[in-house]
C-alpha cells in the first residue's frame, strides 16, 4: 500500500466520480482506475461499489478512509514538528475563518504576524462555520476561527469573545428612526439575509419560532457585500454581527440595536485535539488575543 494510492483512494471518496476524481488529481481516469483496484486487491475487499453510474462507498472503504486521515494526519505532525526545529524561519499556516471574522477582525493580526514572519507561508480563507469544522476535522486547516458552541470529540474550543447581532436598515428606511428594535419587524418588511445552511441564519430562524415571528419576506444572498448592497439601495433590512456593521461603517445604513431579546453570538478558536500545534499556530493565536483585547472586545 502506497500513501500515492490512499491520496487517489481520498479523493475519490470525495467526489464519488472518477472522471471529477482523476481531474481533481491531474491524472488519467485510467490510471486512478488501476490504482483503486490495486488498492482493493491490498485490502482484499471491494472499497467502493458501483451501481449504475453512481460510486458509492463500502463499509471497507468507509474504515480505510477514517484511518487515511490519521496517515495523513500524523505525517502532517511529523512535518510541523521538523520545521520546529526551523523556528519561524519556514512553514506554513492555514486558517478558516468566518467572512465577518475576516473583515475587521483578523487583518490586523495577519499584517504583524506576516512583518514579523515573512517566511512563514500564511493562509487565511473566509468559510462558513460547517465547512471549516469538516476542514479541520480532515486536517486541511491548521485553527479556526468560527461561531460556538462547536463540539466533537475530536476539537478543542477556545472562546473568544460575544458579539451582539444588529439591524441594519437603509438610512431612509422608517424603521431607521428607532432607538432599538425587536425581531418583530421581519414582519413588516422585506430582509436581506444569508441562506438557512448559515449559522447566522440559523439562529435567526430559531429566535423567530420562539417568537412565533414569521419574516414577511426574504432575499437571501451568500456574501456580506452583497447584502450590503442591497440594503444600502432600499431593497430591505438585515441582521449581521454589529462590529461587522461598525466596520464597514457604510453611510447609506443606520445599525439600530435588536432588544426583547438581544441576539449574541460567541466567537471561538477550534483546532484538532491531537494536532501538533507548531510555534506558528500559537503565535498567531498570541498574536489574535492581543488584537481582541486591543479593541476591546474581551
Amino acid at each position: 500500500m502506497e500513501l500515492k494510492q490512499l491520496e487517489y483512494f481520498m479523493a475519490l471518496c470525495r467526489e464519488l466520480n472518477f472522471t471529477r476524481a482523476a481531474e481533481k488529481l491531474g491524472i488519467a481516469q485510467p490510471s486512478l482506475s488501476q490504482q483503486i483496484r490495486l488498492l482493493e486487491h491490498e485490502i482484499g475487499m471491494p472499497l467502493f461499489d458501483r451501481i449504475g453510474k453512481r460510486t458509492v462507498i463500502t463499509e471497507a472503504g468507509k474504515t480505510l478512509l477514517h484511518h487515511s486521515y490519521n496517515v495523513f494526519h500524523e505525517l502532517s505532525q511529523a512535518r510541523a514538528a521538523i520545521s520546529e526545529l526551523q523556528g519561524l524561519k519556514r512553514g506554513t499556516l492555514k486558517i478558516g475563518a468566518l467572512l465577518t471574522v475576516v473583515n475587521y477582525l483578523l487583518p490586523p493580526t495577519v499584517i504583524g504576524f506576516h512583518n514579523n514572519y515573512p517566511n512563514v507561508e500564511l493562509s487565511v480563507l473566509g468559510m462558513r462555520t460547517g465547512d471549516i469544522f469538516e476542514a479541520i476535522l480532515q486536517n486541511e486547516l491548521d485553527l479556526g476561527i468560527v461561531f460556538l458552541p462547536m463540539e466533537h470529540d475530536d476539537l478543542e474550543t477556545i472562546p473568544l469573545f460575544k458579539e451582539n447581532l444588529a439591524l441594519a436598515a437603509p438610512i431612509d428606511h422608517p424603521i431607521s428612526q428607532q432607538p432599538f428594535v425587536t425581531l418583530e419587524c421581519l414582519k413588516e418588511t422585506t430582509s436581506v439575509l444569508l441562506p438557512d445552511t448559515y449559522f447566522l441564519r440559523q439562529l435567526i430562524n430559531e429566535q423567530c419560532r420562539a417568537l412565533d415571528c414569521i419574516p414577511k419576506q426574504v432575499i437571501e444572498m451568500t456574501t456580506m457585500e452583497s447584502i450590503i448592497n442591497m440594503v444600502s439601495q432600499g431593497v430591505g433590512v438585515t441582521i449581521l454581527p454589529k462590529g461587522y456593521l461598525d466596520y464597514i461603517a457604510n453611510p447609506h445604513i443606520r445599525t439600530i440595536p435588536i432588544q426583547e431579546p438581544a441576539l449574541t453570538t460567541e466567537i471561538g478558536l477550534v483546532y484538532r485535539k491531537n494536532k501538533y500545534l507548531c510555534a506558528a499556530s500559537r503565535v498567531f493565536m498570541e498574536q489574535l488575543l492581543a488584537t481582541i483585547k486591543n479593541e476591546h472586545l474581551i
